[in-house]
């Protein structure tokens, strides 16, 4: 089992190119699996086993969504094994994922992050490399509404300064052109023009347009401790990452009259569905306006 497990998370990293994060998650769950039915030949594994497993991830405590990950991991491996000859049959085939629950994203308000943003630009006007880096980083992230590592993965000549755009590389390894405002641009152009060089110095040499204290590519880890440090004291959360910019940037965008179809092409969405959860979000400010207005709510 463990031999085809390593072939079915080789085709989904080179052949279905599925996200580095995606592929990590289900090799885990793969392992996982291997290790709790032992020595059991691929051929062996049936309904009961797969139940098994998962009920020993719900005991443990595993959240739904985690639950639910695992569910769509085995099935994937199960039915590429079958179409590949190497089971005769299909166990997971009946197992059923729980229902995730509907998590709304977590949103700054437009002034809070005003503030963020403000101090960012506050703490770099002294010259310091990192932080000129890391205003830049949280105006890009939010401006353009970014996943992390979209950002970490764009290169200086992804950067139109002219147009105001930059080329980044999606789910799926699909390519879009995300504008971006005059605070983000200005935020660039004093992080290259001040900090780059410099921090560039450090190493080898790096065509990545942002760049770690050690002169390399800006790490995912790196750029997630950037945005929790600005975030958390003015959201109030111990934890808030990347995402909440780019949760915020969306929600943002449907408060001031951008249609759907645009914010999912915004983001990158390959489903409408996907962004659809922005509307819950805009929902919601709009029903606590509702009850405090309204002389009937």
């Amino acid at each position: 089992m463990t031999e085809a497990a390593e072939a079915y998370v080789t085709q989904l990293s080179a052949v279905r190119r599925l996200s580095p994060a995606t592929v990590r998650a289900y090799a885990a769950d793969l392992r996982d699996l291997a290790a709790v039915t032992g020595d059991a030949e691929l051929t062996d594994v049936d309904l009961e086993m797969l139940r098994d497993w998962l009920w020993r991830a719900t005991e443990r405590g595993d959240a739904r969504t985690t639950i639910a990950r695992r569910t769509a991991s085995v099935r994937g491996f199960f039915a590429w094994a079958h179409d590949e000859g190497l089971i005769g049959a299909d166990p997971s085939l009946r197992l059923v994922a729980p229902k995730r629950g509907r998590t709304l994203p977590k949103v700054a308000t437009a002034t809070t992050l005003d503030g963020v943003l403000s101090a960012a630009t506050e703490r770099a006007a002294d010259g310091d490399v990192i932080a000129l880096r890391d205003a830049a980083v949280l105006e890009l992230l939010y401006a353009a509404a970014l996943r992390v590592a979209e950002l970490c993965s764009a290169d200086v000549d992804d950067l139109d300064r002219t147009r105001r755009t930059i080329r980044v590389t999606g789910k799926g390894s699909k390519e879009r052109i995300v504008p971006f405002g005059a605070p983000a641009a200005l935020a660039l152009e004093n992080y290259l023009a001040r900090a780059r060089p410099a921090l560039v110095a450090r190493g080898a040499g790096t065509p990545a347009l942002f760049v770690g204290a050690r002169g390399g590519r800006l790490g995912t880890r790196a750029a997630y401790d950037v945005v929790s440090r600005a975030l958390a004291p003015a959201v109030g959360a111990d934890t808030v990452g990347p995402h909440a910019l780019r949760h915020s940037a969306a929600t943002h965008l449907l408060d001031g009259g951008a249609d759907l179809r645009t914010v999912q092409e915004l983001l990158g969405h390959a489903s409408l569905g996907t962004t659809q959860i922005y509307t819950h979000v805009s929902t919601e400010k709009l029903t606590a306006a509702y009850r405090l207005a309204h002389p009937r709510a």
